[in-house]
């Protein structure tokens, strides 16, 4: 079956630009100023407060992929290569999220890491929101393979492992490029985008997806029991 992984990137909204009663319910049980600063720092976690701003994908048999982001006001729309793989600028959250759907509408399988506490809710949530409607449910039974499998979740025993490890502690372990080592991670994200550096968001998700499919192909070879 045709596989493809995938991966978001994410940004929040302004804290202060929110309505009193959203900042009030957002610092309930804020007590000090580091927890408030948590706070503002993690607005692009929540599909309710952030948004995407970058998904790449890749089909780990042909090793080709694209990755959708959201382009900078005065860039032009040209379709180029970014890390061998085609960077497609767009206007907005609701194009980066209806050329996904459309790209995923050709495959039936889909590798992400963490994407079942994360990037699937999330898309669901942000493309709801949008009024884009998916082109497949990737919000199933998390046990069952199809359509989706997070690697993470298989690396972990489906949470159960006592320490569960990042994406970057799990290449490190098995010898496999960390999208981290080029000194930007997906926290960096909601700063690049500050500074118009869309670009480099996009680079930084290519990485991502390169990671989690060489991560998918060592599980599948050495763990998963095939």
């Amino acid at each position: 079956m045709p596989k493809l992984v995938f991966d978001i990137e994410t940004v929040g909204v302004d804290f202060d630009g929110l309505d009193e009663k959203s900042r009030e319910l957002l610092l309930a049980n804020v007590e000090t100023d580091a927890q408030r600063q948590l706070v503002r720092d993690g607005m692009g976690l929540s599909p309710l407060t952030g948004r995407v701003v970058a998904i790449g994908i890749l089909n780990p048999e042909t090793n080709k992929g694209a990755v959708y982001y959201q382009k900078q006001k005065d860039e032009i729309e040209i379709e180029e290569e970014v890390g061998g793989n085609l960077a497609v600028p767009c206007a907005n959250e609701k194009e980066i999220l209806k050329r996904f759907w459309e790209s995923a509408n050709h495959y039936d399988q889909f590798i992400t890491f963490n994407g079942h506490s994360f990037d699937c809710p999330f898309l669901a949530i942000r493309s709801a929101i949008n009024k884009v409607k998916p082109s497949v449910n990737l919000i199933q039974n998390r046990y069952y393979d199809r359509p989706h499998i997070d690697v993470y979740d298989k690396l972990t025993n489906y949470g159960a492992m006592r320490f569960k490890g990042s994406l970057h502690l799990w290449c490190q372990a098995f010898g496999i490029e960390s999208p981290k080592d080029k000194g930007v991670t997906g926290h960096d994200a909601a700063r690049l985008f500050k500074e118009g550096r869309c670009r480099d968001i996009a680079l930084y998700c290519v990485r991502d997806i390169v990671s989690t499919a060489k991560l998918y192909e060592y599980w599948e070879k050495y763990m998963s029991g095939k």
